[in-house]
């Protein structure tokens, strides 16, 4: 019985040490992120890193530059939605070949934008200007789509 209970003791060390360490790192990526944020979801911080998601824009940003009439380009994704995990990775690359500005907003860590900019489901881009939206593709779509839409709003060629 004792054996048991040692046993049962180091296995819940471990776990504890293992909680600990995955905590402590994660507060080191969290630090300066883009995001403005202490507290992000677990999802926000494996992306963190990854390339493809380094256009951040936070939600006043984007209210000034859409309310000043700029032309502004805005994905809005969930690092959750398997289809934005499958779209990003395609589409940031096209953005940057095209050389657009194509901003990101994380509707994970600022959910009321979806409701503010009527975002019914990730992903989702749409094109601004003069302050309203002027094109838009919902969903998952072929590379071919998302190259005309930016020529069609962005590039004009």
């Amino acid at each position: 019985m004792k054996k048991v209970l040692l046993f049962g003791g180091v296995i819940v060390l471990i776990f504890a040490a293992i909680a600990l360490i995955t905590n402590m790192q994660n507060e080191s990526k969290v630090e300066g992120n883009p995001y403005g944020k202490d507290d992000l979801e677990q999802s926000t911080i494996d992306l963190l890193d990854n390339e493809n998601y380094q256009n951040q824009i936070l939600p006043d940003e984007l209210e000034e530059r859409i309310t000043s009439g700029e032309p502004t380009t805005v994905y809005f994704f969930s690092p959750e939605c398997q289809y934005c995990l499958e779209t990003t990775p395609m589409l940031a690359p096209l953005a940057e070949e095209m050389g657009v500005d194509m901003v990101q907003m994380n509707l994970i860590e600022f959910q009321d934008q979806g409701s503010k900019y009527g975002i019914q489901s990730t992903p989702t881009l749409i094109h601004f200007e003069d302050g309203e939206p002027v094109d838009g593709i919902v969903g998952a779509a072929p590379e071919e789509d998302y190259r005309e839409f930016f020529e069609r709003n962005v590039t004009g060629g």
